[in-house]
């Protein structure tokens, strides 16, 4: 994630949940994983500042897990404030689920690779290192939401490797990579930071990059929010 300092991540934090203002002390936040790291970390904060309660939710910006953001809010999930990848974000806004105006970007993440703590780091410097990488590797994981999608959809094609990243792709995320259970991770780098048991080489080149935008806004419906006038 391009880096904002705590302060300047609770600011923005503090602004989403300000505007429009809360009218009551409690509200229900959805938040999938990119962001959620930055979020965690200043929300006890918040919460003691502004006196205002916090539940929070988690599940993926988009695709077809039946746990993405907007599968909840489909079913019935309850929610004043979701947090996620502007992809999943303009599906929402397109539904008529997000009130008009209260969208608000919070931050950048690049995508990245992560390996086991203390395994050898392999060469992703170029496209064709990274795609000899990929094709090296006996596994390689992602999330199924928005990074997931691209992967699979957009760039193993592009690299004219999805055939062989097919038999040996999870989406069981960078998780299992720390556990051992997979050889590389491809995520958002946000995503990949916070997790212990695990070394990040670097964000993938640039010309082949995914860069994911996390963005909040309020839930059409809401009851603990006001409107903007």
């Amino acid at each position: 994630m391009q880096s904002h300092p705590a302060a300047r991540v609770a600011l923005v934090i503090a602004s989403v949940f300000a505007l429009p203002t809360p009218s009551f002390a409690q509200l229900e936040v959805i938040i999938s994983g990119g962001f959620s790291a930055a979020y965690r970390e200043v929300l006890p904060e918040f919460e003691r500042t502004a006196g205002i309660k916090v539940t929070t939710r988690s599940g993926g910006s988009f695709g077809n897990d039946p746990n993405t953001i907007g599968a909840q809010l489909r079913r019935g999930v309850v929610a004043d404030v979701v947090i996620l990848s502007r992809e999943g974000l303009a599906g929402l806004i397109e539904e008529g689920r997000i009130v008009s105006g209260t969208d608000t970007d919070l931050a950048r993440a690049s995508l990245a690779v992560a390996v086991r703590t203390g395994a050898p780091k392999p060469d992703i410097s170029t496209v064709e290192s990274f795609k000899q990488t990929l094709l090296r590797a006996k596994s390689v994981t992602f999330t199924s939401s928005t990074s997931g999608v691209y992967l699979t959809t957009t760039l193993f094609p592009r690299l004219g490797i999805a055939d062989q990243m097919a038999g040996k792709s999870t989406t069981a995320g960078v998780a299992a990579v720390a556990r051992g259970e997979a050889e590389i991770a491809v995520q958002p780098i946000s995503e990949l930071l916070p997790v212990p048991g695990v070394d990040v080489i670097g964000t993938i080149p640039t010309e082949i990059q995914k860069v994911n935008i996390y963005a909040a806004a309020v839930v059409a419906g809401s009851k603990n929010v006001d409107s903007p006038s």
